[in-house]
């Protein structure tokens, strides 16, 4: 017998007249509680278990062997035994209730008898009982009696376990709660410990917030509590608690909790930079980094240093170092740092390699034509793959370039300075990135003197859905003809986009590039010679030029009920992918006037007008507003 408290009742000496005997008389029994999981164990001095028991204590296990009585106060024979416990089963699930007993023995669930083996026996007799106990808190009784001879009891309660026999999930853990330290990124999570008796642990999901649970735990204990070492990203994590039993079944798990941590992880380091030499600097350029808010750029004259901070708070992912001696060689590392300050560790070092010495090959092709508004040079970029631009020398004829060489990126310049009637010697040189110059291309030219004409004057430049269009006024009746130049930057040359009869005033440019175009007139004589040019004029283009006019678009009649009409528009099979802006539609019967259509429907539901005979006419407007051709359709039109 193992008896976690016992009460031991008072005994008090009480007066009785017994055959003249002073005798002894027991007082009553002190209330015993016991707590759970313990049993509360009562003797009786009978079989029945009626009556006041003789002796009440605490118990932590039903397992008695005895021989004689077992307690002071009880007989060794035709003595009852109770043990009684109430406790809290879980989840509940199977159980096994185990009895070994030499005479009588009950077990009860709740009140209900589970087992019965109630009769005066020589030997120990076994019996098992597999039930299923429900959720919650439930009473177990085991009642004993012993008749004659020695009395042995023993009983037990345990989960079945095996996971073909238990089905049942276990409760979700009660009381999670975490907290969290921004400063350690340090995540302690606590709870209540679990009710079941068949209790394998607890596991412990982690997830970013706004993707699932991993189907793995992060952590898988059997204590109450546990400590996470929180990713410190500055993002929201979400933890949860599970329970699983020893049959490896899983509860259904707790709230989720959300932690918001600090920031203190650095993103990851970028991948070594590209440094090309470029026009008076070095262009470094990366591939982008995940999370990063900025870049920082190192450069350094050697791969050992020392490495000093060039750009701080790049956001692209290129960068100009216009700092750099280009004629020398230097390494580029690169660190990228997010929205909280972190910065990752530094890439692998890029270089910009030994400094080029060599020159670019010659310009080919150089030509040059004089022109009333100046001299036009053009030519052939050179073979190098390394050429940045040009350097153009325009000198009189034996003399020097007063203003020093013009920068240009194209292929061509225009000198508006060049003096009337004299010889410009032009020489043009490639130039590199390093600043080496190619040998000169030469080209000499005139700029002639203008014909004996007026300049004309430009009335309007605008986009047209064919070209941009150029209006100027007549100079007199001694001019031939007109000539239309463009250019589309301030240095390039000249060239001719129209060239109209004498009794045409406007020009039409059918191969305007898209953005900025700026033209100038001139009058053309008899003999085919220019007049002076006309002031400047420019032009914004966003659409390109059309290929051809409109055609005629296609009409299908999906209603005709004499008093409505409605017809679908699409565009011609020429003229698709032209990006026709809308459609003009004119109904003789009813106003007869053309009306807008900005969709590919015309719908005309009007009872006014004249009845009979009406002819519909669709044509269709380019972006630019010009008119297509027509198509038409015939109808029955009631008043």
């Amino acid at each position: 017998m193992r008896t976690a408290r016992r009460t031991t009742a008072a005994t008090a000496l009480v007066l009785a007249t017994a055959g003249g005997l002073l005798t002894t008389a027991p007082a009553a029994e002190a209330a015993v509680s016991c707590a759970s999981p313990l049993f509360k164990r009562e003797y009786f001095a009978n079989t029945t278990l009626t009556g006041a028991p003789r002796r009440t204590d605490c118990d932590s296990a039903v397992n008695e062997h005895w021989t004689g009585a077992p307690a002071t106060g009880l007989p060794r024979d035709r003595f009852g035994v109770r043990w009684t416990l109430t406790r809290d089963f879980g989840s509940g699930g199977p159980f096994a209730l185990s009895v070994q007993a030499r005479d009588g023995v009950r077990v009860y669930l709740d009140g209900v008898r589970k087992y019965d083996a109630w009769s005066d026996l020589t030997a120990v007799r076994k019996g098992t009982v597999n039930l299923s106990v429900p959720k919650g808190r439930h009473t177990l009784r085991i009642d004993f009696v012993n008749w004659t001879g020695p009395a042995d009891v023993t009983f037990t309660y345990a989960p079945r376990t095996s996971a073909t026999v238990d089905k049942v999930k276990p409760l979700a853990p009660a009381g999670f709660g975490v907290a969290h330290d921004r400063a350690t990124a340090r995540t302690k999570l606590s709870w209540v410990r679990n009710k079941e008796m068949d209790l394998g642990g607890y596991r412990v999901y982690r997830r970013l917030a706004g993707q699932p649970f991993p189907a793995r735990p992060l952590a898988v204990t059997t204590g109450a509590a546990y400590t996470d070492a929180t990713p410190a990203t500055g993002q929201t994590f979400l933890y949860e608690l599970r329970a699983h039993d020893r049959a490896g079944n899983e509860s259904p798990g707790t709230s989720d909790l959300a932690v918001t941590t600090a920031d203190r992880t650095a993103p990851a380091a970028p991948t070594a930079p590209r440094a090309t030499v470029a026009a008076g600097a070095v262009k470094v350029g990366w591939q982008a980094v995940t999370g990063a808010d900025r870049y920082r750029v190192l450069r350094a004259p050697g791969t050992s240093g020392p490495w000093t901070t060039a750009a701080d708070r790049v956001t692209a992912v290129s960068w100009q170092d216009t700092g750099a001696d280009i004629r020398k060689q230097w390494f580029y590392r690169i660190a990228a740092i997010d929205a909280a300050g972190n910065v990752s560790a530094p890439s692998a070092t890029g270089t910009t390699g030994a400094p080029d010495t060599t020159a670019p090959q010659p310009v080919a092709g150089i030509a040059g034509q004089g022109t009333t508004a100046g001299n036009r040079i053009t030519w052939t970029a050179p073979v190098s793959t390394d050429t940045a631009g040009y350097q153009v020398f325009a000198a009189p004829a034996g003399g020097a370039d007063p203003d020093g060489p013009a920068h240009v990126t194209g292929t061509s310049f225009h000198d508006d300075l060049a003096e009337t009637g004299a010889e410009t010697v032009y020489r043009v040189q490639a130039v590199d990135h390093y600043g080496n110059l190619s040998p000169s291309a030469e080209v000499r030219v005139t700029r002639p003197a203008p014909a004996a004409l007026p300049a004309p004057e430009i009335d309007r430049a605008r986009p047209g859905d064919l070209g941009n269009q150029i209006s100027f006024g007549p100079v007199g009746p001694e001019a031939t003809g007109y000539r239309l130049y463009r250019r589309t930057d301030s240095t390039s040359a000249w060239t001719v986009a129209d060239t109209t009869g004498a009794d045409a005033y406007e020009g039409i440019d059918r191969g305007a590039p898209l953005g900025r175009s700026f033209y100038y007139v001139v009058a053309l004589d008899a003999q085919g010679a220019e007049g002076p040019p006309s002031a400047t004029a420019e032009v914004r283009r966003d659409r390109p030029v059309l290929t051809a006019p409109l055609s005629a678009p296609k009409l299908t009649v999906v209603q005709d009920v004499r008093i409505a009409v409605k017809v679908d528009v699409k565009p011609a099979d020429a003229d698709r992918g032209k990006g026709v802006a809308g459609y003009e539609w004119s109904f003789s019967c009813t106003n007869g006037v053309w009306q807008w259509s900005a969709g590919e429907t015309v719908r005309i539901e009007k009872s006014i007008g004249t009845a009979g005979p009406c002819t519909l006419m669709v044509r269709a407007i380019g972006h630019y507003g010009s008119e297509g051709d027509i198509a038409s359709h015939d109808f029955f039109w009631l008043r």
